[in-house]
């Protein structure tokens, strides 16, 4: 049986993700808020900040800036991309 979930950042209710993807806190309120599909749409958006920001997933530092995009990018105002980042153009 499928779970469902009122999506947070989707705004309707869609398929809800198998367990908590993250560890703590922030991993249980996203498990609980946010859909499969609105999880995948953060994952190429954290892929777009590694590498435009050039990090380093295993860095603290850079471990943490992520999970404070996460929390905005579900909870907040919003992620951003760099200001000077160009989406490529679809073929």
């Amino acid at each position: 049986m499928t779970r469902t979930v009122q999506c947070i950042k989707l705004g309707r209710e869609a398929e809800g993700l198998r367990a908590p993807p993250y560890p703590g806190e922030l991993g249980r309120r996203i498990y609980t808020a946010v859909s499969q599909e609105a999880w995948g749409g953060w994952l190429k958006h954290q892929t777009m900040l590694i590498n435009e920001y050039r990090l380093t997933p295993i860095d603290p530092k850079n471990r943490k800036f992520l999970e404070e995009e996460m929390e905005k990018y579900f909870f907040g105002e919003g992620s951003a991309p760099p200001a000077d980042f160009r989406p490529t153009p679809p073929e």
